[in-house]
């Protein structure tokens, strides 16, 4: 099954769209790998999203201890892309 790499990030793009509420959520292909015995692409999808748990700060020793907070956050989905180009697949992925 034929599928470019810009093809393959534009479907998960569009299906992974409103998972972020960020204008640009920088969207990215991370990995792909076509698994012949399935018949499917199974791509690593990552996209910014707003840090929504940041520690708030009780007093000025753990303020400093803050600074190194990130505003946004990078999520990673591995998905699975059949080839009538549908998602047939979205699991959690860990990039650690």
């Amino acid at each position: 099954m034929k599928i470019d790499l810009n093809e393959l990030l534009a479907i998960s793009k569009k299906y992974l769209s409103g998972m972020s509420t960020l204008t640009n959520p920088d969207f990215r292909l991370e990995q792909f790998e076509y698994v012949k015995k399935d018949a499917v692409w199974e791509v690593i999808v990552s996209y910014l999203v707003e840090n929504t748990n940041k520690r708030i700060a009780t007093n000025a020793l753990s303020a400093i201890g803050s600074i190194n907070e990130f505003q946004y956050l990078r999520m990673y989905k591995r998905l699975r892309i059949n080839a009538h180009k549908e998602i047939v697949g979205m699991y959690m992925y860990d990039n650690k």
